[in-house]
């Protein structure tokens, strides 16, 4: 199987405390990984890694079977080729500056020379992939809800055409009826962009409908792995159980959309 992203026994150290140890997993392109874990676990620790913002001590990361780490040009047209979008859309965006800026910042960031009038299409289009009028490109932050910001945000992670996008607990900010639409949002550009994601969340309901295998994080180590159905119908790590518990009616939390 054509795994695009691959992390193997990752280590990441802050200080004298190892957050992350020994971590190993594989996202076949395409598809999603769920990792989930109570907060302080390492879930974003390991996104922030993946995007080169983690003192790594050991271990690798490939994208497509390239290392992301190290300076040299492959190792930086690797690291592109994943995206990250924050959990907080409030302060992921500057207060100041137009969301057309914005994601124009992403689309300079990948190093092509666009024209004037070529970025105003480009993010003009990104806008239209997130459900977002274009014509409100000029317009501040505070013009939009939460939800919508962080639609904006997303646009920001494809303006550099991904292949990899990390989801890092994209949905907590937002109220439950906001959360469907963003998760919707998600799987369908996961399927018109040929997307694979890696989808980190604390809450087992939401990793549950967008995931294909779920990781379960605690203590800087992977306790627990499987196919996301299997692994929920027959957990085999008291620790899955804890979150399995915690709630009240899996699967439920969330109104979701299956259309």
């Amino acid at each position: 199987m054509n795994h695009a992203l691959e992390i193997e026994d990752l280590r990441v150290r802050y200080g004298h405390r190892d957050v992350v140890s020994g971590v190993s997993l594989q996202v076949p392109s395409g598809r999603t990984l769920g990792l989930v874990g109570e907060s302080g676990s390492g879930k974003s620790t390991i996104a922030n890694a993946a995007v080169g913002l983690a003192p790594i001590v050991s271990g690798d990361i490939r994208v497509l079977g390239t290392s992301t780490l190290g300076r040299t040009a492959a190792a930086k047209t690797a690291r592109r080729r994943i995206q990250l979008v924050f959990q907080d859309p409030f302060s992921a965006l500057d207060p100041r500056m137009p969301i057309g800026a914005s994601i124009a910042e992403g689309i300079r960031a990948t190093g092509m020379r666009y024209s004037r009038t070529e970025q105003r299409e480009r993010v003009a289009e990104l806008l239209q992939q997130v459900d977002l009028d274009p014509d409100r490109a000029g317009e501040l932050p505070r013009a939009f809800s939460g939800g919508q910001r962080q639609r904006i945000t997303i646009a920001r992670a494809l303006a550099g055409d991904p292949e990899i996008l990390i989801a890092d607990e994209v949905t907590s900010a937002l109220d439950v009826s906001v959360q469907s639409t963003v998760l919707n949002l998600l799987r369908d550009l996961q399927q018109q962009l040929g997307l694979t994601m890696l989808f980190i969340s604390h809450n087992l309901a939401v990793v549950r409908y967008i995931s294909d295998e779920i990781a379960v994080m605690r203590n800087g180590a992977i306790v627990e792995q499987g196919a996301t159905e299997a692994l929920l119908a027959d957990p085999a790590e008291p620790y899955t159980r804890e979150l399995l518990a915690a709630i009240p009616v899996l699967g439920r939390t969330l109104e979701l959309d299956d259309a």
